[in-house]
Parts: C-alpha cells; structure tokens; sequence
C-alpha cells in the first residue's frame, strides 16, 4: 500500500498570515472613525471647561422697557410702517 503525503500549498502572496496591524487599509479605516472620536471629546471638554453663563431674562426685560432701548423687532417693524405710509405733497 503506498501512502500519499499531502503537501501544503505555498501561498507567495505578501501579508499571506501576516497580523492585521501590518495591513495599511486597516490603518486608513480605522483611522477616520478614531480622528471623529478623539475631536468630538476634546470638544466636550472645551464645552465643560468654559460654560457660559446663563442670561438674566428679568434684567434684560427692565433694560428694554427704557425709551430708546425698544427690541430689534419692534423698531423694525416701526420702521417698516412707516416707510408704507404715502408722502404727502
């Protein structure tokens, strides 16, 4: 009785049982998601390290009731109505 050995093919193509680190496209996929991840924590902590602080509704309320200090709306709409309104000769 005659034995067959079985040979394993060779596989000459490069990176062929090669570790997944050493492939560049993982590196190119990976690194797009990582750079998103890093920029969106370092723009939570700007946001935590300098909060703006929360506006007085009341106090700006008190400044706008004063002649002359009247809201951008309503001089706007002023001045609209008055621009309507026919010349008089």
């Amino acid at each position: 009785m005659s034995t067959i050995t079985q040979t394993k093919p060779t596989d000459n193509r490069p990176g062929v049982g090669a570790p997944w680190w050493k492939f560049p496209i993982v590196w190119l996929v990976v690194s797009g998601p990582l750079i998103v991840v890093v920029a969106s924590l370092n723009m939570v902590a700007i946001a935590v390290r300098h909060v703006d602080p929360v506006l007085d509704t009341t106090q700006m309320a008190k400044e706008a009731s004063k002649p002359g200090h009247a809201p951008a709306v309503q001089g706007r709409n002023r001045a609209a109505d008055t621009a309507m309104q026919p010349a008089e000769h």
